[in-house]
């Protein structure tokens, strides 16, 4: 209907513009006949006056006499010209008043009649499809005011809970350590020391704050692991059984297809018109391949989850004793900067054992962190980049050769270091690249 408007539209435009340019046609014959008449009787009064003239030839005389007459016939022609433009313009504007403008405006009237028509049938099936929708409505309100009067808040917080529990020991008191004696005493994991062989060796309060995980710090660094192990024990056997389901509920899938397509091959046997027994060889091998794939991932997530849910029980059993300590993080020799071999031998320590401490520190708590700001922590030491690097990861951060920085964190055994750059910007380097000097 809005096309067929703008048609209607378009054709009164049109006419409209024809019988404008019929006037303007009108307009320039009426000019051209005004002024054909005062030039052909500015010619007969030029011709009269000569006529009158003793002084003038009979030869001027005739000549403007002549001139005269064409000056007369001109405008005689101009005269029905006009007559004739005229004649047309009144006609084609009785046509345009009379009957195009009543014809094109009787299309309208029709066409928004028809358009009042649909728009009422649409309201009267609106309204009739709201009429069907309310009862629906109304029941969808009476189940939600039934689900809103059974909340259970206190079931809902317990199966929050027992969702995201993690599974940690609280920790035990933390031991007085006596730093008044002079005596050689064996190193603690919060105090400095110096070796036997004279390198002073970095242990600091990073060491002992390791076993402490406080609920809504933000964490900075979260590496992920295959087996989960970056997550609290609780955490970590739940996802290491959901794995397991899903790799068996593919090893059964990979068994059923083989055993339906050993069968389809049988049958091709029986019946080679059918098809190509040796066409389903390469599906088969695959489907074997896969079961042997997935039977080796089940395995190693059954040790997994085995490993998982005897620390979960050995947790279970220090939070009973409340006396115990946890156990103490496993000591390794700090990395030596001016030595290659050392950072191969971070580097390897990191690669094969999972970080035990930071990787279970878990983002569940990141719902707290826009409740409660952080306050800024102070730097606990300096060091020097003594090799350029490039922080390509996520958590990472770049550094040049030689540049000074403010320890933030000591290493926690996977071989990283926590800086900040005095132009801003705080992450991980490698720890083999820096020479620390605690405060």
């Amino acid at each position: 209907m809005k096309q067929e408007r703008k048609m209607h539209f378009q054709e009164g435009r049109r006419a409209q513009q024809q019988l404008e340019s019929g006037f303007k046609q009108l307009e320039n014959s009426k000019r051209k006949f005004e002024r054909d008449c005062r030039e052909a009787e500015k010619a007969a009064q030029t011709a009269e006056r000569l006529d009158q003239d003793i002084n003038a030839t009979k030869a001027d005389v005739e000549k403007a006499k002549q001139q005269a007459h064409i000056r007369s016939h001109m405008a005689e022609e101009s005269k029905n010209e006009y007559a004739a433009q005229l004649q047309r313009f009144n006609r084609d504007q009785a046509h345009f008043y009379f009957s195009q403008m009543p014809q094109i405006f009787d299309k309208l009237q029709d066409m928004d009649e028809r358009r009042a028509t649909h728009l009422g049938a649409g309201y009267g099936l609106l309204s009739e499809a709201e009429l069907q929708v309310v009862p629906i409505i109304a029941k969808c309100l009476e189940g939600m005011k039934v689900a809103a009067a059974a909340v259970d808040s206190k079931n809902d917080s317990q199966v929050l809970i027992e969702l995201h529990k993690s599974g940690f020991a609280r920790p035990g008191d933390v031991e007085f350590e006596d730093f008044s004696q002079p005596m050689n005493r064996a190193p603690s994991d919060s105090s400095l020391g110096t070796p036997s062989d004279g390198r002073p060796e970095l242990r600091g309060p990073a060491r002992s704050s390791r076993a402490k995980r406080w609920p809504f710090s933000k964490k900075n660094k979260t590496v992920v692991t295959e087996d989960f192990s970056h997550l609290p024990p609780e955490q970590q056997r739940k996802r290491l059984q959901q794995q397991l389901e899903d790799r068996n509920r593919e090893l059964q899938k990979e068994v059923d297809q083989r055993e339906a397509l050993k069968k389809m091959k049988g049958v091709y046997e029986k019946t080679p018109q059918m098809g190509d027994p040796a066409s389903l060889e390469p599906r088969i091998a695959e489907t074997l391949n896969n079961i042997e794939r997935l039977k080796l991932e089940v395995q190693k997530y059954e040790a997994w989850l085995a490993e998982a849910e005897s620390r979960v029980l050995s947790n279970r059993g220090d939070s009973l004793s409340r006396h115990a300590r946890p156990p103490d993080p496993p000591a390794s020799a700090p990395p030596d900067s001016s030595s290659s071999n050392s950072e191969s031998q971070d580097n390897k320590e990191s690669s094969e054992e999972p970080p035990s401490e930071e990787s279970q520190d878990t983002p569940i708590y990141t719902e707290f962190d826009e409740d409660f700001e952080e306050e800024p922590v102070s730097p606990i030491g300096h060091c020097v980049a003594i090799y350029h690097f490039e922080g390509s990861s996520e958590g990472t951060i770049s550094m040049a050769e030689g540049e000074d920085l403010s320890l933030m964190e000591e290493d926690k055994g996977d071989g990283w270091t926590r800086v900040r750059r005095k132009q801003g910007g705080e992450g991980y380097v490698p720890t083999s690249y820096l020479r620390v000097t605690l405060n």
